[in-house]
């Protein structure tokens, strides 16, 4: 697969980067934010049923939840409820910051003339904080959020987007994933993926990924181009 993936294509033109779990590790924050969200609604979500959602927009979380748990709530009364304890948390948790290498990365791509686009499940609201507080709207092109999309990860449609924002073919275009459902996501859009296997991702699946890295260090410009 990955062989014949990369004859396929002639050169990397643009990055698409996953947010959570890729720049910053906001997961903490999530997670405490959702299960103060259980409690208020009074359900009991496993430790499995949680890790399943990794990855998808929180109103299509929420709709699950609504499903399986038979709420009279509509799901997006669910989504602004976690969103009140994430906003909270976000302004008050001093210890979020971006994940080691990530801004080093993002600067070689960007000082070497890669396009650069943002592709997350996460609400545009939390992606401008994140982007405002870390001062990353200067590097990217684009920021697309799968909340904004019919379809969550890990439906195709923010990659299709993504790769369309960014001016390129989808040939010259490489995604950086955490999650199982951004992977299968990037593999349905058709698009080379890198699984960013790191100690803040548990219990995901990377053996769908063309590449899989434990480190930044593994990604910089000059080893990137060899793979195209």
């Amino acid at each position: 697969m990955f062989s014949n993936f990369l004859t396929k294509n002639k050169m990397l033109k643009a990055v698409l980067f996953d947010m959570d779990g890729v720049i910053v590790d906001t997961e903490p924050l999530h997670r405490k934010a959702y299960f103060l969200m259980f409690k208020d609604m009074g359900i009991h979500v496993t430790e499995q049923m949680y890790t399943s959602y990794t990855g998808q927009s929180t109103l299509n979380i929420c709709k699950q939840l609504v499903g399986h748990f038979n709420l009279d709530t509509d799901p997006k009364t669910l989504v602004a409820i976690k969103r009140k304890h994430f906003k909270y948390l976000f302004e008050n948790d001093t210890s979020l910051q971006l994940l080691d290498g990530v801004l080093d990365l993002i600067k070689n791509y960007h000082d070497n003339g890669l396009t650069l686009v943002l592709a997350s499940s996460a609400s545009m609201p939390n992606i401008n904080r994140i982007f405002e507080r870390f001062n990353l709207d200067q590097y990217f092109v684009a920021k697309l959020s799968g909340a904004d999309l019919k379809q969550s990860k890990p439906h195709p449609e923010i990659f299709i987007n993504a790769a369309k924002a960014s001016g390129h073919p989808k040939k010259n275009c490489m995604v950086i994933e955490d999650s199982s459902n951004g992977i299968k996501a990037a593999n349905d859009a058709g698009i080379f993926v890198v699984g960013y296997d790191s100690t803040h991702s548990t219990d995901q699946d990377y053996s769908k990924a063309d590449k899989v890295v434990s480190s930044f260090s593994e990604l910089d410009y000059h080893t990137v181009l060899k793979l195209f």
